[in-house]
């Protein structure tokens, strides 16, 4: 639950700070959820665990943002224009889709299956008192790291 954006932007940081040391591959973050939930609020809150103190937007209309943060690189994807999923074929982003890339992205399902499985899924959902933030792993990798951030 997050009643602030302060909350929201937490949640961001607690999973950038329980981030998987090695992974052999990229690691994928979904963002779900409606206009105002919150998604651009948590990847601003998980770049900002990782050290990025520049202001953060949602890369609604550049559609993709990068951030190198050392060893890691934060691929902010903004998914909401694209009208089919052989567009995000076309944007090339598979190229980034190497060790040491983090992807958090935004309105995935816009893509269609042209993106592969998420690490982690989280919904964000707005109700009448607060803001709700529910995780789900994808993959192995995925239930490791969630146990660490709920641990």
């Amino acid at each position: 639950m997050a009643s602030t954006p302060e909350e929201t932007e937490a949640c961001g940081a607690r999973l950038a700070s329980t981030l998987p040391a090695h992974h052999p591959e990229a690691l994928y973050v979904q963002l779900h959820g409606d206009l105002g939930a919150g998604k651009t609020t948590l990847a601003r809150g998980f770049l900002r665990a990782l050290g990025y103190s520049d202001l953060v937007r949602s890369p609604t209309y550049t559609l993709v943002e990068s951030y190198a943060l050392g060893a890691i690189t934060v691929v902010h994807a903004d998914l909401y224009r694209l009208r089919d999923p052989d567009e995000f074929v076309a944007l090339g982003l598979r190229d980034l889709a190497i060790p040491g890339h983090v992807w958090l992205i935004e309105w995935p399902q816009r893509a269609g299956r042209g993106l592969p499985e998420a690490d982690l899924n989280v919904t964000l959902a707005v109700h009448p008192a607060y803001h709700s933030i529910d995780f789900a792993a994808g993959t192995a990798t995925g239930a490791q790291w969630l146990a660490r951030v709920q641990g």
